[in-house]
């Protein structure tokens, strides 16, 4: 069982009021996690809850669409018109103007990026509020604005290109799409790289510094050296100016607090317990623990890899919980064999605040005519967003 103990040393939290929203301690309306979820939420406890929410979704019809992310609960997963990662649903609602309601079981970010590439008309819904990204949360609007500010005393502002990474929030999508740079997700975070080196010298990577050095130091040929990490917890972002002129990638101080969890020690664990077993990982893991692995990539690499796995081969994944335990089951009957990478279980906390008391909550409020919990991008930060995500579509 992780211990608050354990996941206090597993993630380094900062003593700031950010790190308290995550124990519900604090509550603020902009932050990806800690606002507090309005209504009268069915028990549990409801055996009637899958009837109550087929027969929502049954009375809603054409006008709503379900996504449903790969780390969603299974009792939520069923009720999805789709499912797959952020940026894949995000387009997904944007292909389906015909619905007038969004609902959109994932975390405020991904909400957001719906809202962005839909119809004005089409109205976007989380089914609860304080399902957020601790890692999106790790740098707000202020802050980058703040390190912005430090590289143009540096003297290197003119020659850095902002590439933020999907999972992050609508002001820092909007902040890299008026600084000239792009979007990327984890499966495309080396063309995005390749481009904005092309745009300019040096990189300024939000928020997920292990993605950002893993793509440049395994995927671009970088050195470790090449990379340096700002800290917005500290003055000058804890470099120095010298520091900042020499860097390649600019590395913003936030991880996954999931993939966050896996260690070097995961990896040789997993292979002295099971022999010949290939790990697979996500690139939001360690930079170590990435140079260990047989395969890395993004969610949906992850999906491929082991449909394409013969059968009777041995898979540790190193992602969320949630996501392997239903791989596990769907390749079981091909004999396949996946584990978790990791012995201590570790689903992602906001997340699964959606869960189907949530979701039959959203669809009945919905289907009784009542908008609830609806994400809005004001049209200024849409507008700046949007070009940015415009720019990563753009991508050779």
């Amino acid at each position: 069982m992780t211990t608050a103990q354990d996941l206090a040393h597993s993630v380094d939290p900062q003593p700031t009021p950010l790190a308290l929203l995550l124990l519900g301690r604090e509550a603020d309306p902009k932050s990806e996690r800690g606002v507090d979820c309005p209504g009268d939420l069915p028990s549990p406890s409801d055996p009637d809850l899958v009837e109550r929410a087929r027969a929502a979704k049954e009375k809603l019809g054409d006008k709503v669409f379900v996504l449903g992310h790969h780390y969603q609960r299974d009792e939520v997963i069923q009720f999805a018109d789709v499912t797959g990662d952020s940026f894949k649903l995000a387009r997904d609602a944007a292909a389906k103007p015909e619905a007038e309601y969004i609902v959109f079981c994932g975390v405020h970010f991904m909400a957001e990026s719906a809202d962005i590439l839909t119809g004005d008309d089409q109205k976007v819904v989380l089914p609860d509020l304080a399902a957020g990204c601790s890692m999106a949360d790790m740098a707000t609007a202020e802050q980058v604005a703040e390190c912005w500010d430090v590289l143009t005393e540096a003297g290197i502002a003119e020659q850095v290109v902002p590439v933020s990474y999907m999972n992050s929030s609508a002001d820092i999508k909007a902040f890299t799409g008026k600084h000239g740079g792009t979007i990327c997700t984890s499966s495309n975070a080396k063309r995005a790289l390749d481009w904005a080196f092309e745009q300019g010298e040096k990189v300024l990577f939000l928020p997920d510094q292990h993605l950002g050095r893993n793509t440049a130091v395994r995927d671009m040929g970088m050195s470790l050296d090449d990379c340096v990490v700002y800290n917005p917890h500290k003055p000058n972002g804890g470099l120095t100016n010298e520091e900042l002129r020499a860097a390649k990638m600019i590395l913003w101080r936030g991880h996954c607090s999931v993939h966050g969890r896996f260690s070097l020690d995961s990896v040789n664990d997993v292979r002295e317990r099971i022999p010949g077993v290939n790990v697979l990982v996500h690139p939001e893991c360690k930079h170590e623990v990435v140079a260990a692995a047989d395969y890395v990539g993004s969610t949906e690499y992850i999906i491929k890899t082991l449909e394409a796995a013969p059968a009777g081969s041995k898979w540790a994944i190193g992602t969320e919980l949630n996501l392997v335990r239903r791989l596990a089951n769907r390749f079981a009957p091909e004999g396949k064999e996946v584990v978790f990478l990791d012995k201590t279980v570790c689903f992602c906390s906001t997340m699964n605040r959606i869960d189907l008391p949530h979701l039959v909550w959203a669809l009945e409020s919905l289907a009784d005519g009542k908008l609830i919990n609806q994400i809005q991008v004001d049209k200024e930060t849409e507008s700046f967003a949007k070009l940015a995500l415009e720019r990563m579509l753009a991508l050779p």
